[in-house]
Parts: C-alpha cells; sequence; structure tokens
C-alpha cells in the first residue's frame, strides 16, 4: 500500500491570521474572487515585505473552488482601482491596497506588490488585531458571508456586537450603499433573505464560530439589527500562526501533517530535514511496490522509522 500516491492538501490551510481592525470595519464590496485574492495574499505577509506571489492552485487547494483567467484579471482590475475605506479615531482614509498584478503567462502564478500606505494596516497589529480564519473565510462563497465573519470575530469573545447597529449602517460597511446613498436591498425582507440568512447559513456551515442575529423596529419597519456570536463548541480552535518559522517552514510542516502525523512529530521530521523525509517516503512507495515491504498504517510507519532515528522521542511508561 502506497503511501505517498494521493496528491498532497491543505498546505496552507487551517492557520489563523491576524488583520488589523480598522481594516476589519473599513467598508468595501469586494466579490467573492477578489476576497480569495486578497486573503492568499494575508497567508503569505511577512514583516515589511511589500513583493509577493500566489499561486491560482493554492486557492483551489483550499477554497475547493476553481477561478479562471478572465475571473481572475477582471478581480484584480478593480482590486487596482477600488477605493478601500478605514475609519480611524482622528481621520477618515482612502486607499487602494495594491500597486500592481502581474500574471507570469503559462505558470499560473500571480506577483503582485502592495501599496506603501496599506502597510501600516496589515503589519501594525499589536496592540489592535482580529484574529480570523482563512479555510473559514475562503470557504464562505457569498462575500457577504466572508465580510460578516470577519466582522463577527471580533466580538467572539463578547458573545454579541456591543449595540444593535442601524440596517443602514450595515449595508454601508457591506457595500450596499452608493455614494449617493442609494441602497440595495432597499426592502428589508430582500436583505434578510439575500444577505443575512445566506451569510448566517453559510458561517455556520463552514467556520469555527456561530453566527445569528435579531431584527428591531423602529415604528413600523425594521432599522436595526444585534448580531450574536459565539465559538462553534463542536469545531475545534486552530492554532495561531507561529511568526517564528517562516512560511515555506510552515508548508512543509503541512504537507508532512498531510501524511497522518500531527504537527509535533511533523515539526520535529521538518527539523531532521525535509527533503531527507520526502526521499524517505520515495523509498519505502517504490519497496512497496516491489512487495519489498507491506505498509498498513502509513502514520504509524513513519513514526515508526523515525522513533529509531532518534527523530522523534519513543514514548515512555
Amino acid at each position: 500500500m502506497n503511501i505517498i500516491d494521493k496528491k498532497l492538501a491543505h498546505e496552507i490551510a487551517n492557520r489563523t491570521y491576524k488583520q488589523h481592525n480598522a481594516i476589519t470595519s473599513g467598508k468595501y464590496d469586494f466579490t467573492a474572487c477578489q476576497l480569495d485574492i486578497m486573503f492568499m495574499v494575508l497567508a503569505s505577509l511577512q514583516e515589511k515585505k511589500i513583493d509577493y506571489q500566489i499561486h491560482v492552485s493554492d486557492i483551489e487547494l483550499i477554497t475547493g473552488r476553481s477561478w479562471n483567467i478572465s475571473q481572475l484579471t477582471n478581480s484584480t482590475e478593480q482590486l487596482l482601482t477600488r477605493m478601500f475605506e478605514v475609519e480611524t479615531e482622528d481621520r477618515h482614509r482612502q486607499l487602494v491596497l495594491f500597486q500592481y498584478f502581474d500574471y507570469v503567462k503559462g505558470t499560473r502564478t500571480i506577483e503582485l506588490k502592495l501599496s506603501d500606505v496599506a502597510l501600516p494596516y496589515f503589519f501594525d497589529l499589536k496592540n489592535n488585531f482580529t484574529h480570523f480564519q482563512l479555510k473559514s473565510v475562503l470557504a464562505c462563497s457569498s462575500s457577504y458571508a466572508k465580510r460578516l465573519y470577519l466582522l463577527a470575530c471580533q466580538w467572539r469573545t463578547v458573545g454579541k456586537f456591543p449595540k444593535p447597529i442601524s440596517i443602514f449602517e450595515l449595508k454601508d460597511m457591506l457595500g450596499l450603499v452608493d455614494k449617493n446613498g442609494v441602497e440595495q436591498y432597499e426592502r428589508f425582507t430582500d436583505f434578510k433573505v439575500n444577505v443575512l440568512e445566506i451569510a448566517k447559513k453559510q458561517i455556520n456551515e463552514n467556520t469555527d464560530i456561530t453566527f445569528d442575529y435579531e431584527c428591531f423596529k423602529r415604528g413600523r419597519s425594521f432599522k436595526y439589527v444585534q448580531i450574536y456570536v459565539s465559538t462553534a463548541k463542536d469545531k475545534p480552535l486552530q492554532l495561531e500562526i507561529d511568526y517564528t518559522k517562516t512560511i515555506n517552514e510552515q508548508k512543509m510542516i503541512k504537507t508532512v501533517m498531510a501524511y497522518g502525523l500531527n504537527e509535533e512529530h511533523a515539526t520535529l521530521i521538518v527539523k531532521d530535514g525535509y527533503d531527507k523525509f520526502i526521499k524517505f517516503v520515495e523509498k519505502v512507495n517504490e519497496r512497496a511496490r516491489k512487495g519489498e515491504i507491506k505498509v498498513e498504517n502509513a502514520p504509524a510507519y513513519i513514526i515508526g522509522a523515525y522513533q529509531k532515528k532518534g527523530v522523534i522521542p519513543k514514548k515512555t511508561s
């Protein structure tokens, strides 16, 4: 039984990321494709770095969705021209997040450069940040679900937003109000069905939190919504990204974990040598194909081999 024949997956998934609250609370109306691109960039962020590469295959791997070249180029074209707004205590700032996108032909690779002025909102995270899970956000196909997930994560330990928010203000934050104050989904029923209910369903099915809401009337019309949020008890919390390791190291650890090993064992194996591990697996597969050995439990076989090498400590009674 081979232990490497199936395609490895989930190299970047299941990691927790941080995003500045000013960005999380800022209003924008990005599409699902644009948000997928943005979150893939967040997955690769390094201090002070503004040049990045993202791979279409990584987006497909994590989301299970495919974006064709036309969808991607249309999305990045709009990202370059779309104004992003953030509100702080002393100012209202308008900016763009990216300087350019380059599509490297024949590689399904996108090279991009962040806007210098946007860097503080990505990197100044010491005192004011929101934790969110990349895979959870990417798993939601609705851009409103992605957005509401990010907003809700700010209040997961409190259990609800501090107070009911006006429906108009929430629409504005979701990009559903134009410059002239004209609202989309003007009828409350349409807003509830097409935004709130879809977001609630996708967040509760795909993320690590539970999301609910209650609407309140002023007079005869619904004017406010109270959002409730809590950590989903039946879904394990994911570990915060370890900034002592490079993205490359973390990818290698995730790749080793795809063989059924836990993070502790995978970390020890990568420390011993990732290339050595790949050669070890190739050799095991070759011997298995020749019938020289039989591997019925791949994780146990790997752990046993690395215990003999002294890389993984043996359990002591």
